[in-house]
């Protein structure tokens, strides 16, 4: 079974894959969201064109070849276009045995638990925050939060003065003791603030301290997590497997966070999830829109053995990505903190129809 057809539908944000074999059996993928329609450019003249003639189910000889033959392009949008054909492929697969991909992992369609994401930093107060917290426990049952603390890249500051001081103990206080929560740093500090927010986070019951520095200063988490009773966590950024190997045999992070779209796909992730295996680490991806990417974590999730305790799951809606909804049926909907697997063959999902016939189209083939 060959691939004849690759397909790409995008938008600024969005970009959705479509293979078809030799004998007319299709299946659906995503490149990564941001600038997805430059990655789709990508796809065409740096991945489609080695994948056209080649077995559609062996996906880890392509996806392991493409980047060798790529290798003077090793960064990040090379990896975020391959995830579109490793996805695609991954649902053919799944297809044509009757299998969800999470089956095919070797797991089980079930309700898996998810944190409820918060974006925002600056577009909100702390205030405010509580209380959408407070409406969304009541809503769908989550029983675990993450919200932002300090400035994106930012040097030590915050995003404004006295945000961090303030936010971390009204959202305990207001969601009560035995809730979860989990903060994000992006990348915002030195070490030694680091370790300095880090103590107050951990007086608050924090139990997550997700990229507290530029997550490039591996040294710098090491450091931090080092000093800290709290789980300290990283690694949506990285998509080239040599720095995971490093990261993780020098233990920069107590729990490794993929991005499969980051990462270049199913295949790529599978190999740092039995990294993190062998390491004796947990892994709890990355997964911050309501694309495909969180189908995928979840599929993922649902098969591994070293899998935390829940996937994460944005709250934003269309006043923070107004270009989030109206992608693929059934949608994803959390109910009593957990969200439903899905069950069907593949990603268990399909591509909505309106939506592609708005999308900008390309088509590369045999």
């Amino acid at each position: 079974m060959k691939i004849k057809t690759l397909e790409t539908f995008s938008n600024q944000a969005v970009g959705f894959v479509r293979v078809t074999t030799d004998d007319g059996r299709q299946g659906w993928g995503q490149v990564s969201t941001y600038n997805a329609d430059i990655t789709c450019q990508i796809f065409h003249r740096q991945v489609a064109r080695y994948a056209l003639g080649a077995d559609a189910l062996d996906i880890e000889t392509l996806v392991t070849a493409i980047p060798e033959r790529e290798h003077k392009f090793p960064g990040s949008y090379l990896m975020r276009a391959l995830t579109g054909l490793d996805t695609a492929l991954w649902d053919l697969r799944g297809k044509i045995e009757g299998k969800s991909v999470c089956e095919l992992l070797g797991g089980k369609p079930r309700p898996f638990p998810v944190y409820a994401s918060s974006m925002k930093r600056g577009e909100i107060t702390p205030k405010e925050e509580a209380a959408r917290f407070i409406k969304l426990r009541d809503a769908h049952g989550y029983d675990a939060f993450k919200f932002r603390v300090g400035k994106e890249c930012g040097h030590d500051e915050d995003e404004w003065p006295g945000r961090t001081d303030e936010i971390v103990p009204l959202i305990r206080k207001t969601l009560g003791d035995d809730v979860r929560l989990l903060v994000d740093g992006n990348s915002g500090y030195t070490p030694k603030k680091a370790i300095e927010v880090g103590r107050m986070l951990e007086q608050n019951g924090i139990i997550h301290f997700e990229e507290p520095c530029p997550y490039w200063e591996y040294h710098w988490t090491k450091e931090v997590k080092e000093a800290l009773k709290l789980d300290v966590t990283g690694g949506e950024q990285d998509c080239d497997l040599a720095l995971w190997r490093f990261a993780i045999d020098m233990r920069a992070v107590d729990v490794v966070q993929p991005d499969v779209c980051y990462l270049g796909g199913i295949n790529r992730t599978m190999k740092v999830v039995n990294m993190a295996k062998a390491a004796g680490l947990p892994v709890t991806p990355h997964s911050a829109n309501q694309s495909l990417v969180t189908v995928f974590t979840l599929h993922l999730m649902g098969a591994i053995e070293n899998a935390g305790p829940y996937v994460e799951y944005s709250i934003e809606g269309l006043d923070y990505y107004p270009w989030e909804t109206g992608l693929f049926d059934p949608v994803l909907v959390a109910k009593d903190g957990k969200v439903q697997i899905p069950e069907g063959p593949g990603w268990g999902v399909e591509i909505r129809k309106d939506w592609l016939d708005k999308a900008q189209y390309q088509k590369s083939e045999l």
